[in-house]
Formats: C-alpha cells, structure tokens, sequence
C-alpha cells in the first residue's frame, strides 16, 4: 500500500497538471476489462497506483483547473475495478462526500459486471482490511444496508461473499442489528445461497460462543428459524 501510494505521487509530478489530463492518460494505459471474478491473483495490484492517484487528486479543484473533479474521479473508479479494484480508493470518497458517493454507488448496484457490484458492497464496508476505516459507517452502518439489500441475492458469489463479509464488519460493532436483519432474510424464505452467506456473516461472533450467532448458524444450516 505504501509502494503504490509513492508510485501515484511519483506519476503527479510528472503526468499533466490538469487532473483530468493526467487521468485520461492513465485510463488510456488500462488492459481491457475483466468480468471474471476467479484466479484474480495478484497482477491487478499493478492498479494500485492509479487508484492512489484518483483517491489522493480526484477531490480538490485545485488540481484541475478550479473544476469539480468528482465525475472524472468516478468514471475512473468505475474503469479501474473492472481491472483491479477501486475498493480502497472510494473510501476517501465516501468520507470527504459521502452523500454523492453513495447515490453514485446506487447507479452502480445495478451495473452488469459484477466487480462494479461488488465495488458498491466492498467499498463501503465500515472496517475494511487495509482500508481507511469510513468512522460514519462504524458509528451508524444504515446508510449502506440498503446496498446491502438488493445485492444480498446476487448472481455472483463474488458479490454474495463481500455482503456476508460487510455485515461481518457491522455485527463487530451493532451484533443485534446484524442478527436482526439475517433473521428477517431467513423468515422471508431464503435461498440456499443466501442461507449460506447468513451463516458467513456470523462466522465469528458464534466461534465466540455467541447464543443467538449460534441460533442463527443453525437455522440457516437447517432453513428454519
């Protein structure tokens, strides 16, 4: 994270000036994108500069010519998680202009790559690994949930794991939230999907020992609750 937070100031002092310049420069550099969500491996992290470069310049006009950068930065967001992940860069976003963001991310829920959608649901996870902590979402993780929501029934398991990891993150803060809203899913009549990605969710608090995780693993082992 550091090497490529360097590469990305290193790229400021010599691509054009102007931000929006200096991205269509980047963007012009990208291999085509990718759909597939398996054997990403480690070459994508050969983004991590651009991504830097978005997070740390693609919010102040002063680094483009007194110009609102914000629609340049998303569209580069957007083309960058088709080829790596945008996942760390969004979150300077989500904390510096949250309400912007997070309508920009409801376009994107609906987007026929899955790396977009998951995008919408890593992103915004309030304690992701490596990541800024976004402190809004650990003090009050509603905004997100409706993202949550819709995508909890995703065609992909790339997506459906990245809302049980999500909902992870909130039940370390809000338990009782969390296993509210996985006992809701279940009386609805969850899937055999879904009824898995109930029991990702509260993986650690039952480890803890946990009585109602442990309620909530089990029901969903066996689609009762």
């Amino acid at each position: 994270m550091q090497r490529g937070l360097h590469i990305a100031k290193a790229l400021h002092a010599f691509l054009p000036g102007n931000y929006e310049e200096a991205v269509q420069v980047l963007m012009a550099s990208l291999t085509p994108e990718k759909s597939d969500t398996e054997e990403l491996g480690l070459a994508g992290f050969f983004y991590l500069p651009h991504s830097f470069f978005v997070s740390e310049y693609g919010q102040d006009e002063q680094h483009n010519s007194g110009n609102d950068p914000f629609e340049t930065s998303m569209l580069a967001l957007h083309a960058l998680t088709t080829r790596f992940t945008s996942e760390f860069a969004i979150r300077t976003f989500l904390i510096k202009q949250q309400v912007r963001t997070l309508e920009k991310l409801d376009q994107w829920i609906t987007d026929p790559n899955p790396q977009v959608r998951r995008l919408c649901v890593e992103g915004t996870r309030p304690r992701l690994p490596w990541g800024k902590r976004i402190a809004s979402f650990v003090a009050d993780p509603k905004p997100t949930l409706p993202i949550l929501e819709l995508l909890k029934d995703d065609p992909s398991l790339y997506v459906r794991r990245s809302v049980a990891n999500h909902l992870g993150d909130i039940a370390k803060d809000h338990p009782a939230l969390v296993y509210a809203t996985c006992e809701r899913w279940m009386r609805s009549g969850a899937s055999s999907d879904l009824r898995w990605l109930i029991r990702h969710a509260v993986r650690y608090p039952a480890k803890n020992g946990d009585a109602r995780a442990l309620k909530i693993r089990a029901a969903a082992k066996s689609s009762a609750l």
